[in-house]
């Protein structure tokens, strides 16, 4: 992309210490766009980049964040573009947009829309009243409901919070946890109703890791979408668990019309994200749930498939022309976290589920990488050190702890559906 000109009007990139504020703020610098960025933990790998023209360390899931950006805006050149890569950011900058809006772009839809989309809750009610498909769904304000879920749901379901909090984050590994019967339901029940007031349990949609398909937007200020980009998950780590770590661009018109209607239908503004999921058995397409006011992991997908879904808003926001590349064509670019996706593969290779030829089949072609860069190689380096260290540590720590004398009783999967 070096044809494009060298702007003056720095993008933040809030959360850089994740793979999303990583991939963003690459994105955007191969834009020629000056990239600032706020982390909170200044050892984390992605820290480790060299795109950022500054770095600055604050709590970007706490009110620090709006200190540190008012602390900042008066050594701007000119009223910057937010891009925040968390939720709990998104949700900060926007209770506090009024005081922001002086120095900084804050592209999101009205307060009151962040916060439905936000909250599971009110975005369960906001879609059984506009019809929009979701599984069948829950809300436990007690042991009362949680006794009456647990009879009326099928089982596999999944539990889950409203919004995931610093209080969940401290004490859960994920987002959502899946569970297996009522039993578990109600003594998992127990145990996360400490960390959130409310909880929803959920039918749990039936289908492989290739029936989870998702759809990046950026809607204009006149809830007009400038660029839609369709892609769906191949590979995830842990392997039926955890998150994607190999996905590919695919067209699936049920998802992107069902996305394009649920942000039309809130008034919606901003990068959006819809996970969809289509039923193994039915055919049927649920919207799992929405992702507001940030870029993705699956953003980069975008990038590489041609489809300039960040620069969009970044053109949007400040009057530039808007590029052509906004028009998504299906070429089969895919998505990859390499190094997770090695540990994936290797899993289905010793249970014989793929071949050295399948594996290298699924990852051929065009790719967006999550970490890998040659222009800026560090991050990707520091992970696979990172990680080495961690299987180093736990090997030692396994050779020389004790026999256990009993077998625990496993935990409820965690997973995000």
């Amino acid at each position: 992309m070096n044809h494009f000109k060298q702007h003056t009007t720095p993008a933040i990139v809030i959360g850089l210490d994740c793979m999303t504020g990583l991939q963003t703020a690459r994105i955007l610098a191969r834009h020629k766009i000056p990239v600032l960025a706020i982390a909170k933990d200044p050892e984390h790998y992605c820290c480790r980049t060299r795109v950022c023209e500054r770095i600055l360390y604050a709590d970007t899931a706490s009110t620090d964040l709006v200190t540190a950006l008012l602390n900042l805006a008066p050594q701007l050149r000119e009223k910057a573009v937010l891009f925040p890569c968390t939720d709990m950011s998104v949700l900060t900058i926007s209770r506090h947009r009024d005081r922001l809006a002086q120095w900084y772009h804050v592209v999101l839809p009205d307060a009151d829309v962040v916060e439905m989309l936000m909250d599971k809750i009110r975005f369960t009610r906001f879609a059984l009243d506009k019809q929009l498909p979701i599984p069948k769904t829950y809300l436990l304000y007690g042991k009362n409901d949680a006794r009456d879920a647990a009879e009326a749901l099928d089982y596999p379901c999944i539990l889950k919070p409203p919004v995931k909090t610093p209080e969940w984050e401290k004490n859960a590994k994920t987002k959502v946890f899946k569970v297996n019967s009522a039993r578990d339901l109600l003594e998992l029940y127990d145990r996360a109703s400490q960390w959130a007031e409310v909880l929803i349990a959920q039918q749990w949609v039936e289908g492989g890791d290739d029936t989870l398909y998702s759809c990046n937007v950026y809607f204009n200020a006149g809830n007009r979408p400038l660029v839609t980009f369709v892609a769906r998950k191949l590979r995830q780590w842990p392997p039926g668990i955890g998150t994607s770590c190999l996905g590919e661009e695919c067209r699936n018109d049920v998802v992107l019309q069902e996305t394009v209607r649920l942000f039309e239908t809130a008034g919606y503004r901003g990068l959006g994200y819809v996970e969809i999921k289509r039923d193994a058995r039915t055919g049927e397409h649920f919207i799992i749930e929405p992702n507001i006011g940030r870029p993705t992991g699956r953003s980069a997908i975008s990038e590489a498939g041609g489809v300039e879904l960040l620069y969009t808003k970044y053109c949007d926001v400040l009057g530039l022309p808007l590029r052509e590349n906004r028009v998504q064509t299906y070429g089969g670019v895919k998505w990859i976290y390499l190094r997770r996706d090695l540990q994936s593969a290797h899993f289905y290779w010793k249970r014989g589920e793929l071949t050295l030829r399948q594996w290298w089949r699924s990852i051929r072609g065009r790719k967006g990488y999550a970490l890998f860069s040659w222009r800026d190689p560090m991050p990707f380096l520091a992970d696979f050190v990172r990680a080495f260290g961690l299987a180093l540590g736990k090997r030692r720590g396994a050779n020389s702890a004790p026999a256990a004398e009993a077998k625990p009783r496993p935990e409820p999967a965690q997973v995000t559906q």
